[in-house]
C-alpha cells in the first residue's frame, strides 16, 4: 500500500509540473525564451532613458509583469505599456508588434523620433495609442487601419508627413483621432471618429478636395518660359526692372506670409500644453467632453474667489460656488500648491480619476483650468450639499433626512464604489470615503466625491504609498500600518459612513475625547458589548442613533 500511495503521489506531482509547463508555454518560444520578455528588452534597447526608469527590465527575468511601466492580464500577459513624460528619447521598435495582448500604449510627451513601425498594425487588441508630442517623422502606416478595436489615436504633435492613410476609415469604433499639428498633406479618408482634430496641417485638404487639392500656403510666384517670348526687342530696360522687382516682392511677400503661418503654429503647439509631470506615470487622459474654461472665466464666476462663497475646504483646495454667465451653477475647486508635485499629481488625479469613471453615483468633471499659476476644477453644483451637513448641521429651510433617504445614499454610495472597484480597469481606489465627500444631487441621490486621494490600482496587487492619505477616524488600521491600500480600504471607509448615517455623529469628534468617545468605532462597540448583555436592541439604538433621526423614524424600521 505505501508503494502505491507514493507511485499515486509521484503521478500527482507529474501532472501539475505539466500543467504548469502547459501554462507557460502560451508565452514562451521553442528555446524556452518569453518572446514578451524579447520584445519589451528590443523596445529597452532602442530608447535612450536618462532617468533609468527602465532600469529593472532584466532579460533573464521570465515574467515581465513586475516592470515598472508595464501592466499585465490576469493570465500574466502584457496588456499596457505606459511610458509617457519619460525624457525618453531614441526609436521605437518594430518588436513592439509582438507584443500581441496589448490593450494600451502609452509614449506620449517624449522625444522618440523616426518612423512609427508598421508592425503596431498586428496589434488587433490594441484600444489606446497614444504618440503624441514627440518627434516621430515619415509617414503614418497604413497597418493602422487593421486595428478594428482601436478607440484612440494621438498622433498630435509630431513631423509626420505624406498623406492621411485611407485605411483609417476602416476602423468603425474610433472615438478620437488627433492628428494635428504635423506636416501631413493632400486629402482626408473619412474617418467614423467623435472627434477628429487635424488643425496645424496647413497643407491638408479635405474629404472633398479629390483632385483639386489645393494648398493653404500661398504659392510663390513664377513665370513660364514663354511668358516674354512675344514681347518685342526694344522693351525698356524699366519694364525689365519691374518684372524684377515685382517678382522680387512676390517671392518676399511669400516667404513672410510662410513664416507668419510656422510662427502661428508653434505658439498654438506651444499653447497645447496641458500639464506635464516630468518622472510620474501618467496613463491616458480623456479630455475631449471636457469644457477648458479660462481663469477670467471662472474668477468672474466666483466673483473673485470671494471667502462668501466657499462651499468646503480640502487638503489640496478650495471649493467655491459660481454662477456661469449662462446663469449655470458649478462649484470650482482651486488646487493650491500647484507648483509642487503634489499639488501637480492631484490635478492630474482629479482629471483622470472622473475622465474614465462615469456612474449616475459618481461625481461629474465638467470643465478645467490650466493656466502657469493656477489649476482649477469645474463641477456640478449639488443643490443639496454633502451628507455631512445634512446629518449634523441644521440647514434652514432644508427637511431632514429621514431613514429612507439615508438607506438609499447607502445604496447610492455602494454603487458608485463598486464601479470603481469592479467596473475600471485598473482598478480606482477612493481611499476617502466619508460623509463629507457624499454629495446629494436634487433628488437626494448620492454622488461620490473628491477624488484627491483615489488611486490607480493595478489588478494584480495592492498598492503601496509612502505617505498615508486620509481622513483621521476613517482609515482603515491595516493601510495605517502598513500603507498598504485595497478595495478594502473603501470598504473600511464606507463601514464608517455607514455609522456616520446611523449616529449623525463625526467619526472623530475631539470634543467627545474628554468622555472617552472620541473614536465614533470604539465607542459604539464599546456600548455595544456594555448592552448587549443587560438591555434590548431598542436601547441600543436609542443610544446610538441620531436624534433627529429617532423622531422621525421607528425603531422597527431601523432593526429592519
Amino acid at each position: 500500500m505505501e508503494i502505491e500511495r507514493r507511485v499515486m503521489l509521484w503521478r500527482v506531482r507529474c501532472f501539475l509540473v505539466l500543467a504548469w509547463l502547459g501554462s507557460c508555454s502560451a508565452s514562451l518560444s521553442a528555446a524556452g525564451v518569453n518572446y514578451e520578455v524579447v520584445a519589451l528588452m528590443a523596445i529597452k534597447n532602442a530608447l535612450h532613458d536618462p532617468y533609468n526608469v527602465l532600469e529593472g527590465w532584466d532579460v533573464t527575468s521570465v515574467d515581465p509583469c513586475s516592470w515598472r511601466m508595464v501592466t499585465c492580464t490576469g493570465d500574466g500577459f502584457v496588456s499596457s505599456l505606459g511610458l509617457p513624460s519619460q525624457s525618453l528619447s531614441g526609436t521605437l521598435s518594430p518588436e513592439i508588434g509582438n507584443l500581441s495582448n496589448l490593450q494600451s500604449v502609452l509614449l506620449q510627451n517624449n522625444f522618440i523620433s523616426g518612423a512609427i513601425p508598421a508592425t503596431l498594425g498586428n496589434l488587433q487588441k490594441l484600444q489606446t495609442l497614444d504618440l503624441s508630442s514627440n518627434t516621430f517623422s515619415g509617414e503614418i502606416p497604413s497597418s493602422l487601419g487593421d486595428l478594428r478595436n482601436l478607440n484612440y489615436l494621438r498622433l498630435n504633435n509630431n513631423s509626420l508627413s505624406g498623406s492621411c492613410p485611407e485605411s483609417l476609415s476602416n476602423i468603425e469604433g474610433l472615438t478620437l483621432v488627433d492628428l494635428s499639428f504635423n506636416n501631413l498633406s493632400g486629402s482626408l479618408p473619412k474617418i467614423s471618429a467623435r472627434t477628429f482634430k487635424i488643425i496645424g496641417n496647413p497643407l491638408i485638404c479635405g474629404p472633398k478636395a479629390g483632385n483639386n487639392c489645393t494648398s493653404v500656403f500661398p504659392e510663390p510666384l513664377s513665370f513660364p518660359p514663354d511668358v516674354l517670348k512675344d514681347q518685342p526687342d526694344s522693351g525698356s530696360k524699366s519694364h525689365h526692372m519691374a518684372i524684377a522687382f515685382g517678382a522680387s516682392f512676390g517671392g518676399a511677400f511669400s516667404a513672410v506670409i510662410v513664416i507668419a503661418l510656422l510662427m502661428w503654429w508653434r505658439y498654438r503647439r506651444n499653447q497645447q500644453v496641458f500639464f506635464d509631470v516630468n518622472d510620474q506615470y501618467d496613463p491616458e487622459v480623456c479630455l475631449g467632453h471636457l469644457k477648458r474654461y479660462t481663469f477670467k472665466e471662472l474668477r468672474a464666476a466666483t466673483d473673485h474667489f470671494n471667502s462668501k462663497n466657499i462651499l468646503g475646504r480640502g487638503g489640496f483646495g478650495i471649493v467655491y460656488k459660481g454662477c456661469l454667465n449662462d446663469g449655470t451653477l458649478v462649484a470650482v475647486k482651486r488646487l493650491k500648491d500647484y507648483n509642487t508635485a503634489g499639488g501637480e499629481i492631484q490635478f492630474q488625479t482629479e482629471v483622470e480619476m472622473i475622465s474614465l469613471a462615469v456612474h449616475r453615483n459618481l461625481l461629474r468633471l465638467c470643465g478645467f483650468c490650466s493656466t502657469e499659476n493656477e489649476r482649477l476644477l469645474v463641477y456640478p453644483y449639488m443643490l443639496n450639499g454633502s451628507v455631512a451637513s445634512r446629518l449634523r448641521d441644521h440647514i434652514h429651510g432644508k427637511p431632514a433626512l429621514d431613514w429612507s433617504r439615508r438607506k438609499r445614499i447607502a445604496l447610492g454610495t455602494a454603487r458608485g464604489l463598486v464601479y470603481l472597484h469592479e467596473q475600471c480597469d485598473p482598478k480606482i481606489i477612493h481611499r476617502d470615503v466619508k460623509a463629507a465627500n457624499i454629495l446629494l444631487d436634487e433628488d437626494f441621490e448620492a454622488v461620490v466625491g473628491d477624488f484627491g486621494l483615489a488611486k490607480l490600482l493595478d489588478h494584480r496587487d495592492s498598492h503601496v504609498t509612502t505617505a498615508v492619505r486620509g481622513t483621521v477616524g476613517h482609515i482603515a488600521p491595516e493601510y495605517l500600518s502598513t500603507g498598504q491600500s485595497s478595495e478594502k480600504t473603501d470598504v473600511f471607509g464606507f463601514g464608517i459612513l455607514l455609522l456616520e448615517l446611523i449616529t449623525g455623529q463625526k467619526a472623530l469628534d475631539f470634543g467627545r475625547v474628554a468622555n472617552q468617545k472620541g473614536v465614533m468605532l470604539d465607542w459604539v462597540l464599546s456600548l455595544s458589548l456594555s448592552l448587549s448583555r443587560h438591555a434590548s436592541k431598542e436601547r441600543f439604538i436609542h443610544e446610538t442613533c441620531s436624534p433627529n433621526l429617532a423622531s422621525l423614524t421607528k425603531h422597527k424600521t431601523i432593526l429592519t
